[in-house]
C-alpha cells in the first residue's frame, strides 16, 4: 500500500489524511524529515504560507521536500501549499520551495469573508463538475510551458499539474470531494518505485 504524507504543520491535516484513507492509501502525518522519508508522496495543505515556510526551514523540511521532489516524489499543494510550491509569489514573502513553474498572488481572491464554494469542471479528473472551497485563495499569475491547466475559475487557472507536481487554489478536502485525492493517489502509485 502506498503511503501519502500530509505536512502536519498547519491546515486541514486530519481532513487530508481522511481523504487519503478513503482513496485506499495509507496517510502519514509529516512533521520531520524522518517522517517524510517513509512517504511515497506528500500533500502540503493550506494555512498561512509565511508561517508554514518558517516552520519548514526551522525543521529542515524545506531541504528534505526539495530533495525528495527533485528525486521524483509526487507533491500536491492546496492553497498555501500552492504558494509554497510556486517559483514566484507576490503579496508577501513566504519562504518558497520553488518546485513548480508558476507565479501566484497570495490572497488574491480576497479576505476570509470573501471565501466561497463553487462548482468546477476538470475533465481530466471527473466527467462531472464538483464542489470545492476557496478560502483566501491565491491566483495564478503565470503558467510555465510545461505546466498543464486542469481547471479554471473564470479566466484564472485553479488546478495545475507539472509532471508529478499538482497544485490547487482551492480546498477539495473541505467539501469532501475525493476526486482530486484519487487523481493524486494515481500519480503517487505510478511514481512508486519502492
Amino acid at each position: 500500500m502506498i503511503r501519502i504524507g500530509v505536512l502536519g504543520l498547519q491546515g486541514d491535516v486530519t481532513e487530508h489524511l481522511g481523504m487519503i484513507e478513503v482513496c485506499g492509501a495509507q496517510g502519514v502525518e509529516v512533521r520531520t524529515p524522518a517522517a517524510l522519508e517513509i512517504a511515497d508522496g506528500l500533500i502540503i495543505p493550506g494555512g498561512e504560507s509565511p508561517t508554514i515556510g518558517k516552520l519548514l526551514t526551522r525543521g529542515g523540511l524545506d531541504v528534505a521536500i526539495k530533495d525528495r521532489a527533485g528525486a521524483g516524489m509526487p507533491v500536491y499543494g492546496t492553497c498555501a501549499g500552492m504558494i509554497l510550491m510556486a517559483k514566484e509569489a507576490t503579496g508577501g514573502e513566504p519562504l518558497m520551495l520553488g518546485l513548480m513553474d508558476i507565479g501566484v498572488a497570495r490572497n488574491a481572491y480576497g479576505r476570509q469573508r470573501e471565501s466561497f464554494e463553487t462548482q468546477l469542471a476538470a475533465p481530466a479528473i471527473d466527467a462531472d463538475p464538483f464542489r470545492v472551497a476557496f478560502i483566501r485563495a491565491p491566483v495564478v499569475t503565470r503558467v510555465g510551458q510545461a505546466v498543464q491547466v486542469l481547471a479554471t475559475h473564470g479566466n484564472a487557472p485553479v488546478l495545475l499539474q507539472e509532471g508529478r507536481l499538482l497544485v490547487s487554489s482551492f480546498h477539495p478536502e473541505i467539501t469532501g470531494y475525493r476526486g482530486i485525492h484519487l487523481y493524486f493517489s494515481q500519480i503517487v502509485r505510478s511514481a512508486n518505485t519502492r
